[in-house]
């Protein structure tokens, strides 16, 4: 069962949606046009209610099928938010925001779930729920968790729920799924080191917070070589080194902070242990004062066995078995459909954008012809999972 014919049609006016959102980028929970965007046209299409302000900003539509048929619900998870990037890709719908742009899909992603929107409400040939979640602040604001502590699940009695997300480098019509950890956690290390200032003439007189903090960026590499198993995974990257203001003084503090990642919550725990040990006993070898804090941000994202099975054959539906790669290598980066994943069973599936730049890249641009294969996932997920009569 290839590309859904009407899906197909509808595939120019789809393109129109995102290629607005994309030219109206907006950031974290701030996605007021694009919410408001989304919710008139959930109404044009006839949605059974359209609920606006779920995780502050956060849009769900609701359309039931055949009436008297089945009692299942399912969400459907699309993201709204951008990034705080120049946009360089030259595309004639380019940002009109300067220092935002759409550089992760998102306006691929709110896009292709309008369209099933659209579809859904059109035929309801389906027998239950579907929920269509349109959520604002992947990007760092935690806008999943915000929606679940909404009351999200519970509200519109959501049983299932699914996500989809762009993969740059899968071909174009193929998908990337696994059972368990697909995505890591994402935590924020931050390192405050206080040492003794001086002339730069006079070290010895001085406990000099830029050697302290690098041997402690340094010291912090030996977490993942030597104390995390080799068969897991984990990453410790430092991102920022601030210190001193001249090139003739010794400075008496400096900031390091960066982003510690795992595949599992046991792995997870053994970074955030070692890294105070590792920071704090460095510190105090070379006389200096080091505090670390360690922020835990989005959980490992890990699909459900039943859930992602039943994702991957509505994939192979749409573009045939041997374009579904049931085994794909996890990824290090983070998503906080995590947070939904925690709250009720489903499954998060990549689709390929093809041949373009990476995500988070000031030339990257969301593939429209992802979006027959995205909006048939959708639909045909919703028709499988609550089959009519």
């Amino acid at each position: 069962m290839p590309i859904v014919n009407r899906v197909a049609d509808l595939q120019g006016e789809i393109a129109e949606w995102r290629h607005d959102i994309h030219a109206h980028p907006e950031l974290l929970f701030d996605v007021h046009r694009t919410a408001a965007s989304v919710a008139d046209k959930l109404k044009a299409f006839g949605c059974d209610e359209v609920v606006p302000g779920i995780g502050r900003t956060g849009v769900v539509g609701v359309i039931r099928g055949k009436r008297g048929q089945g009692d299942k619900v399912i969400g459907l998870r699309a993201d709204m938010d951008a990034l705080p990037i120049e946009e360089a890709t030259g595309v004639p719908y380019k940002s009109t925001v300067p220092g935002k742009m759409h550089a992760c899909g998102h306006d691929g992603h709110t896009a292709m779930l309008l369209g099933a929107a659209k579809y859904l409400a059109e035929t309801r040939n389906f027998a239950g729920t579907a929920v269509l979640v349109f959520q604002p602040a992947e990007e760092g604001g935690g806008g999943g968790r915000e929606m679940v502590k909404d009351g999200l699940m519970e509200r519109f009695g959501v049983q299932e729920v699914y996500g989809m997300h762009n993969y740059p480098g899968l071909p174009l019509g193929q998908f990337g799924i696994r059972t368990g950890a697909l995505m890591a956690s994402a935590d924020t290390v931050t390192i405050d080191i206080e040492g003794v200032g001086g002339h730069a003439a006079r070290p010895q007189l001085s406990v000099d917070t830029v050697l302290v903090g690098s041997q402690i960026v340094n010291q912090i590499q030996s977490i993942v070589a030597r104390n995390v198993d080799p068969i897991k995974s984990a990453v410790i990257s430092i991102c920022v080194f601030r210190a001193g203001t001249t090139d003739n003084v010794i400075p008496q503090t400096a900031h390091l902070s960066g982003t510690a990642r795992a595949l599992s919550p046991d792995v997870r725990d053994l970074l955030e242990k070692r890294l105070h040990e590792v920071v704090e006993g460095t510190a105090r070898l070379y006389g200096a004062k080091a505090k670390l804090t360690y922020r835990r941000g989005y959980p490992v994202l890990k699909n459900h066995e039943q859930q992602t099975a039943f994702a991957a054959s509505i994939a192979s539906q749409i573009v045939g078995a041997d374009r579904v790669d049931t085994n794909f290598p996890p990824v290090m980066g983070a998503e906080d459909f995590s947070y939904m994943l925690e709250a009720r069973a489903g499954a998060f599936i990549f689709v390929g954008n093809g041949d373009s730049p990476g995500l988070h890249h000031p030339a990257y641009n969301f593939n429209d012809d992802v979006i027959p294969v995205g909006t048939s996932y959708w639909v045909r997920l919703v028709e499988t999972a609550m089959a009519a009569g």
